[in-house]
């Protein structure tokens, strides 16, 4: 298996040096992802923002030799629009000429071929017709998979977001039926991973998971050293550097890349990282990340932004615990399990395997910093 594998590195990892660097700690997931495509397989892959879902995905896609087509259904705030957004991507694998003679023998009375050389969903369409817009556009992508003789896989991202529309489930059990009948079209459906608990039933939901858990620090630790050496840097080995940098990124890929970057900028002219450089990098990112995270805050429940201020302040893994409710005054019952839920389905915080600790590591240390 191609990663990081068990040695001798300062009582930690050594690196298997035909992996990419992207792929270190996640080498096993990306093989598994790449078998299930290459069998004709569908794909639900979970894990938080930042987790290397999307590197993943595409990797995968260009090793089975797939055309990718993108959708994020959190821009399809109803059926039209998911049905446009759907329409644009697949539309986009095709030649022109043969999308528009698809249109003129098939869909004529639901789309067009504009001039910016986009597949539209006429306008003013009703329930009945976006219906049959929605199954006759379902067919397409198996289509052209068949047509260019190249697999197809179509990855939508925050699936689970078109339940906010989706009442009675009827637009995602449909397109779930499509998973399962197309022949030559992966589905790859990424999410929190609270959506991992959400469907059980494996005769109706006939897709494998991938989780992507936080990187172990002795994995990330090999990564960063890795990322730096192409760059010509290095921890000082001397200070407390490295421990400082993994400490505040707490397995995060995301958020360590951003603090690498920053690392760049500041470093001196030895290539060495001091400990000193790696705390003024996170107090500039934190600053310049404060925008973000303040607009996160406007935009959560005040239930949710007390309860993730609590396990940034006081992690635990057992929020619903009566002395833990009392001492941060948090409601009991339902509104506490609400936004428990609601910030595992926004991918703030981790489920109760992880400890219920928070998912954006310089999130966590902005908010503690500012309550403090």
């Amino acid at each position: 298996m191609l990663g990081v594998t068990g040695g001798n590195l300062e009582g930690g990892y050594i690196l298997d040096l035909s992996t990419p660097l992207q792929l270190i700690g996640r080498s096993a997931e990306f093989q598994h992802i790449v078998e299930v495509l290459a069998r004709d397989g569908d794909l639900l892959i979970t894990g938080v923002p930042g987790s290397g879902r999307r590197t993943l995905v595409r990797g995968a896609a260009q090793e089975v030799g797939a055309i990718v087509l993108e959708i994020d259904c959190i821009r399809a705030i109803d059926g039209q629009r998911f049905i446009q957004l759907l329409a644009e991507a697949i539309s986009q694998a095709w030649q022109a000429e043969k999308v528009q003679a698809w249109v003129a023998e098939n869909a004529s009375e639901f789309f067009v071929w504009n001039p910016e050389g986009k597949l539209k969903l006429l306008p003013s369409l009703g329930q009945k017709q976006l219906w049959q817009a929605f199954e006759i556009l379902l067919a397409l992508p198996q289509i052209i998979a068949l047509d260019v003789k190249q697999r197809v896989m179509l990855i939508l991202h925050s699936f689970p977001h078109i339940r906010s529309w989706d009442r009675n489930n009827l637009w995602e059990t449909t397109f779930r039926g499509e998973i399962r009948a197309q022949s030559e079209v992966s589905y790859v459906l990424i999410a929190t991973i609270a959506e991992t608990s959400q469907q059980t039933d494996e005769a109706d939901y006939p897709i494998e998971t991938v989780q992507l858990p936080p990187l172990a620090k002795d994995v990330l630790a090999v990564w960063a050293r890795e990322i730096l050496h192409t760059q010509g840097l290095k921890f000082d080995s001397r200070s407390q550097a490295l421990q400082l940098f993994l400490d505040a990124v707490q397995g995060h890929i995301g958020d360590a890349m951003a603090l690498i970057r920053r690392l760049q900028t500041l470093c001196s002219s030895d290539g060495l990282i001091t400990e000193e450089e790696v705390q003024q990098a996170i107090e500039a990112l934190l600053k310049d990340l404060s925008i973000i995270f303040e607009s996160l805050l406007m935009l959560l429940p005040a239930n949710q932004v007390h309860l993730l201020e609590c396990l940034a302040l006081d992690p635990t893994e057992k929020p619903q615990s009566k002395e833990y409710i009392q001492k941060h005054g948090l409601s009991r019952g339902g509104s506490l399990q609400g936004a428990l839920t609601g910030l595992q389905h926004k991918g703030l915080i981790y489920n109760a395997e992880q400890g219920y600790r928070l998912a954006l590591p310089l999130l966590a240390l902005w908010l503690q910093r500012r309550l403090r």
